[in-house]
């Protein structure tokens, strides 16, 4: 069921990241041709660069998912097939680790039962934490930046996700060779 799961998710983080690069390029290719025009959109800068953002978070998920990441093998491809197995467990534990600590500093940095206790009240929110997360705003937008960072807990909620099924089927790989370790 999780790899099912993890399995869909890593698709639609594809797809969204792919939607947004096309974002991207039209938002950039669009504001050239404000810019030449001699009325450049400022906005549209500031909106692409977090598209971008939000693109490199979303690929980066799906990528260490379907462990496709760029690696240097010269250790994994001198290792017999037992020692490959037991250094892929260990990265896929490595991965869930950094996950797992990456959602738990966006649990402490948002704070969201804190701000629930305080009732959404953003001004009681900073006086009681002195945590103004809640109270920048965009350059251009003109949007609450939380907004834009919320990618970041969901990158370590997804590749928590991730993690625990890539190193399940490593462990399973480990205990039968002939399974299946992963993607």
């Amino acid at each position: 069921m999780l790899s099912r799961l993890s399995d869909r998710l890593a698709r639609l983080e594809e797809v969204a990241a792919a939607a947004l690069a096309a974002a991207v390029t039209l938002l950039i290719l669009g504001n050239v041709a404000f810019r030449a025009a001699g009325s450049p959109l400022y906005w549209v800068s500031e909106l692409a660069i977090y598209a971008m953002i939000w693109m490199t978070f979303l690929i980066a998920a799906a990528v260490l998912k379907r462990r496709q990441g760029i690696a240097v093998t010269l250790l994994a491809d001198a290792l017999p097939g037992a020692g490959r197995r037991w250094l892929m467990a260990l990265v896929d534990l490595a991965v869930l680790a950094f996950a797992a600590l990456l959602l738990w500093l966006c649990w402490r940095w948002y704070q969201p039962l804190t701000l629930a206790r305080l009732g959404f009240d953003f001004q009681a929110f900073q006086g009681e934490t002195f945590n103004f997360i809640y109270a920048e705003n965009t350059s251009t937008l003109g949007i609450r930046k939380f907004w834009v960072w919320l990618i970041l807990p969901w990158f370590a909620a997804s590749l928590t996700l991730h993690g625990l099924v890539n190193l399940g089927g490593a462990l399973r790989g480990l205990r039968d060779p002939a399974a299946e370790a992963g993607p």
